[in-house]
Formats: structure tokens, sequence, C-alpha cells
């Protein structure tokens, strides 16, 4: 089998292409990190489903739970239904209950794995939510159901609070009741306008840096129950003022996909140990695992250097699949997990295969095969092959 291919690039011809055919990356035996990391993994859509994608969503469980296996084996904690790009997005909470419930029970056959749910309030449409007491019981039920299992919570940012809210005080009302009740400690979630435009001008302001103050004082008021904030600002400078001024002990989780490498390596400053850098819960992090889990390796052992030259040409992938628009970044993560033969489809929960081009794609290959995330090559081109017959490229 010849693995040349004719790709198509942004001029609009076709351009031949080889893949390199390096040495994939793999993970380690028995990885160790210095580092928490979550992957919000993706979900395995059941394509044989008589729906209507874009309207309902069909699981195919056994191959979303058999991901999640994979991912705990090299080290990597789920963040379990809290990606905006498909919860929201083709997840229903129903739906979105179900796979937590399932992850858990998975979970127990990994000692030591992590798990923590997303907790929002997608069972209120942000149209019906009349005031901030809707969104709290919104909130309540989902924190119930969740804890109900013996979930560690992520408070999902809410469309409906960043609807009806009137300014800072709303959302250190519902945030300090939250929390004040949760069963342990959680993370608190900071999602930027560009995953999700519904969410702009979250935590009272459209102004970031009062935005910030604002999430601030509402972990500073309750430190004893927040294990950390994940912020995903593509920002790197103000996730790193914001790490020097966390209370001590409560976590940074970059969700910066796009400068994850010098975020997680830190810089060593700040008054206390948490400053000095990021721990991670990051969507790219399910497309790029075996790179992840051998990096974070590297960083454990003290071997920075080497962890740099794994992520670094990953770096580039991660930038191409989450380019604007942004919240379609799901589409990359999941044409990833069929190229290299984790699932046998590329179909996804509310059709989301359709939101990137095709051009897209073939860059992503490119990209995917230099940072020496191409598991299989001949698999891979088999299947690329077929992607670019179905748009009438080749024979």
């Amino acid at each position: 089998m010849t693995l040349s291919l004719q790709l198509p690039g942004a001029d609009g011809a076709l351009h031949g292409y080889t893949p390199s055919m390096r040495t994939p990356i793999v993970a380690p035996d028995r990885p160790a990190f210095s580092r928490i990391a979550y992957s919000a993994a993706h979900v395995v859509a059941n394509p044989l489903a008589a729906i209507d994608p874009w309207m309902q969503a069909a699981v195919d469980w056994d191959a979303t739970i058999a991901y999640r296996q994979r991912l705990w084996s090299m080290g990597l904690g789920v963040a379990e239904a809290m990606d905006t790009a498909q919860r929201g997005m083709g997840l229903d909470w129903n739906t979105s209950l179900e796979l937590i419930r399932r992850s858990l029970d998975a979970a127990r056959d990994y000692p030591g794995a992590l798990v923590a749910s997303g907790c929002g309030t997608d069972q209120l449409p942000p149209e019906s939510a009349r005031d901030v007491d809707d969104v709290i019981r919104a909130y309540e039920e989902q924190m119930e159901a969740i804890e109900g299992l013996g979930g560690k919570l992520i408070l999902m940012a809410s469309r409906a609070l960043a609807r009806v809210a009137d300014g800072p005080s709303d959302y250190e009302r519902v945030y300090n009741r939250l929390l004040q009740q949760a069963r342990q400690p959680v993370v608190l979630h900071w999602l930027g306008d560009m995953f999700d435009p519904a969410l702009a001008g979250y935590w009272g302001s459209t102004d970031i840096d009062q935005a910030m103050e604002t999430a601030l004082g509402i972990i500073r008021a309750n430190a004893g129950k927040v294990d950390g904030i994940k912020i995903s600002l593509l920002d790197k400078d103000r996730e790193i003022a914001m790490r020097r001024r966390l209370p001590e002990g409560v976590r940074m989780y970059t969700g910066d996909d796009f400068n994850y490498a010098e975020l997680i390596a830190g810089d060593g400053e700040g008054a206390l140990p948490n400053h000095h850098s990021s721990d991670a819960l990051l969507g790219i992090f399910d497309a790029i695992a075996p790179a992840a889990s051998a990096a974070l390796s590297e960083l454990a052992a003290g071997n920075e250097a080497a962890f740099h030259a794994i992520l670094a040409p990953t770096v580039p992938l991660s930038r191409h699949i989450f380019r604007a628009p942004t919240r379609y970044y799901k589409t990359g993560v999941v044409f990833m997990a069929w190229l290299n033969g984790h699932q046998k489809h590329f179909t996804m929960v509310g059709g989301q295969q359709s939101t990137r081009s095709l051009v897209h794609f073939a860059e992503l290959f490119r990209l995917a095969d230099a940072a020496g995330l191409i598991e299989q090559p001949e698999l891979a081109v088999r299947r690329m092959r077929h992607l670019l017959g179905l748009h009438g490229v080749g024979d």
C-alpha cells in the first residue's frame, strides 16, 4: 500500500503528501506526574441510532467508556460531561448524567483514576430563566445528582446565569451559596466567549480584569471549598496574573489550548507554591494523550527540556484544532480519534463532524504526523482517503 496522498491546501489545489513514518509517541508504562492533568474527554456517537442528529444524541457507551479507560491507563484524569463543545451542543443533561454515572463506575477498576464531573444549568434553557433563583435551583438539582453518585464537581459556567445576572453581586450570591453546600472542594470554570458566545460578560463584567476581581473574591471567601479554577481565555498573561493571586492551596487549571506547555511547566515565580505553575484541564489532552502522558512524566522526573521537546510539536496542532470558531474544536479531536483507530466512524453528536472543512482536516493530518501522533500510518492513510473520496477527491 502506497502511503502517498493528494491533500487539498488553502490555495484550493491538491498537493502530494507522504506521511513521515516516524515512530509514534507512546505513553510510559507507569506514568507518574507532578501536575494534576484532566482531559475533557469526547463522547463517541452511535451512528446506527434512528434519530435526528442535530436534535437528539445517541451515545455508543462501550466505545465512549473504552476511550476513558485509555486516558486513565496513561495517567490522565477525565473531566466528564463538561466539554461545552458537545454538552449544550449535542448532549442534554439526562444523557450527561448517565455518562457521569457510567464513567464513575468504570473508574473504580483503575486505582487512583481521577474523575471530575461537569455540573451546570443546561436543563434550564437560558431564555426560560426568570431570575437568579431559577439558576440556583438548576445548579442544585445537578449538584445533588452528581454528588449522589459520589462525584467531584466542576461548577460549569452557566448560560442562564450570564443572561439573568445584573452584575457581580448576582454571581457572588450564586457561587457563595453553591460552594458552601458542596460536599467536597470543587473546580470552578471560567470559559471565554471564544468558546461560547453566550458566556460573554461572565462574572458580571465584559472587562476581564474586573471579572477576575469578582472571581478571586468568591474564591477567597470560600477557599476551603475550592480545589481550583479552570480558565479558558486563551490569554496566558491573564492566567499567570490570576494564578499569582490565588489563595494557598487553590490550583490554577489551565484551559489554554494555545499555551499549555509553558503554563504547565511554570516559571517558579510567586509567593506560594501554587503560584509557580498551572495544573491542566484541557480539551487538547484528548487528542494528544500519549504525548501529554510522556511529557508530564518527563517533567515529574525533572527533565523539563524533554517535556518541552515532546509537547512543542503538539502546539501547532492544538492551535489548528482550536482555531476560530473555537467552539467547533471537538470536531478535530474526534477526527483524531477516528484517524488513529479509537472509534470506527467519524460521526459526532449534534452532527458536528460537518463543522470543519476538508482543507482543515488535511492540515490537521499533516500537523498530527509532524507531532508524532499518527499511531497507525496505514490505517490513518486509508481513513483519510475515505474522507477525501466522500468529498470527491481521488478515483
